[in-house]
């Protein structure tokens, strides 16, 4: 394996373990990228910019979701 795909292969190993802590494991993928899509067109320095970043470093810093169920199982307890 070259350097090149070994590092293309830990990126995307790394990007899925962020949508997991997230709990987006099992959303639709069509909603992930349309929710990133979103996200890049956000001004870098921005208040909405800001803010996710802080919820974003907040939850790394975090074990787990705070209350253990994923953002799926919260949309279903509303619906």
């Amino acid at each position: 394996m070259t350097a090149e795909r070994k590092r293309d292969t830990r990126e995307k190993i790394l990007l899925g373990g962020i949508v997991s802590k997230a709990g987006l494991s099992k959303a639709d993928r069509a909603f992930l990228l349309g929710g990133l899509m979103e996200m890049a067109r956000l001004v870098p320095g921005s208040i909405e910019h800001r803010r996710l970043g802080y919820i974003g470093k907040e939850a790394f810093k975090a074990p787990s979701l705070t209350n253990g169920s994923s953002h799926l199982e919260e949309k279903e307890r509303w619906a």
